[in-house]
């Protein structure tokens, strides 16, 4: 990133404030949403990707027994930030670019900033997929790399994000085989740098966040990447993969956050309010091995371990957010449904649809 002197940058915040500030008080009934600054304020953030099809399906979500959006439900409750998935060309509509943009837009909408987790994949990128997208497929190296400027470009333009997430849990890299990073690290560096470069350019106040799935070989991931211009270390901490061990959690923010001078944000977690289930999806957590025990599947077990998980990022030097995930995906296509969800007993919303209190930890200090 262009070094900016520090007296030019106060101006332009400033008057990009000011601009904030009379675009609403305009008299327009739909103004066009502008994306909000993302400072260091502490990221209160919930997943919501999966919230436009199950819409799609005749959900309604409800607060105190009350119809409600649920959008609206996490905006009252003190979330401040959205986070949404996005696949270049999946096999449906769902967590493609038009969807994404729809549902980015009505977050921007309610106040809240929008925070994008780019797979660069057709369908789920995760540690042990990072399958090329099948446009790309065909491409030289210098081919790919320019296809993922054109793509991070038009990202930007059409969404303007306020967190852009290159890939989703590259703990091996991204776009295999060509960045794997066990096997090809200087093309996955390669493709990193084209993707941050690219931001940089065209949206330089868009904070750029890393994923890494887990604790354990952070270290590794993150020395890695450490000539790459980016803003945010995320770390997953879910207790059924990483630990139990709070401790252990904030003593490797810590570490990492102070090795690389960058803030670390716990970029997904979840955890369940029952080990019941209401439909007939198998459920991801299911057993009280699986959990903390100080933290039992209850209401006020699910409430405790966000409240605990959100004071262990505040305490940390470098901690600044969470994002909890899944916080949308109830039992939606019914009690007997074999391809519903396996996270809905760790929703935010309970087996009738009504927000948990969980919620009331995003707006505590």
């Amino acid at each position: 990133m262009k070094t900016i002197k520090k007296t030019l940058k106060l101006s332009f915040l400033v008057l990009l404030t000011l601009n904030l500030v009379s675009c609403s008080s305009s008299d327009s009934p739909t103004p066009t949403p502008t994306p909000v600054v993302t400072t260091d304020d502490f990221i209160r953030a919930a997943d919501v990707s999966y919230l436009p099809l199950i819409e799609s399906e005749g959900t309604i979500y409800k607060h105190n027994g009350v119809a409600e959006n649920a959008l609206t439900t996490l905006k009252n409750a003190g979330c401040n930030t959205i986070r949404i998935r996005l696949w270049k060309d999946p096999s449906d509509v769902h967590s493609g670019l038009a969807e994404v943009k729809t549902l980015a837009l009505r977050a921007k909408n309610l106040g809240m900033k929008v925070w994008l987790t780019v797979h660069y994949s057709d369908t789920w990128a995760d540690p042990a997929n990072q399958t090329k997208p099948v446009a790309w497929q065909s491409l030289s190296f210098s081919d790919l790399k320019i296809a993922v400027a054109n793509y991070t470009s038009t990202i930007l333009t059409e969404i303007q994000p306020d967190i852009f997430q290159i890939g989703n849990e590259t703990n091996d890299g991204m776009i295999w085989p060509e960045g794997k990073l066990s096997t090809n690290e200087s093309q996955y560096l390669q493709l990193l740098q084209t993707a941050s470069t690219t931001i940089r350019s065209q949206a330089p106040i868009t904070k750029i966040m890393l994923h890494y799935a887990g604790i354990s070989g952070s270290d590794y991931y993150f020395d890695k990447v450490k000539n790459i211009n980016y803003d945010y270390i995320g770390l997953s901490y879910y207790p059924i993969w990483h630990g139990k061990s709070l401790v252990t959690l904030q003593n490797t923010m810590n570490s990492l956050g102070n090795l690389y001078n960058k803030k670390v944000v716990i970029a997904e977690t979840a955890y369940p309010f029952t080990f019941g289930y209401n439909d007939y999806t198998n459920n991801i957590v299911g057993l009280p091995s699986q959990i903390i025990p100080d933290y039992p599947a209850t209401n006020d077990g699910q409430k405790n371990y966000l409240s605990a998980l959100k004071t262990t990022i505040k305490q940390s030097s470098k901690g600044i957010g969470f994002c909890y995930w899944g916080s949308e995906w109830v039992a939606f296509r019914g009690p007997t449904s074999t391809n519903g969800s396996s996270w809905e007993n760790q929703s935010l919303w309970d087996f009738n649809n009504n927000s948990l209190p969980v919620l009331d930890v995003f707006s505590q200090n």
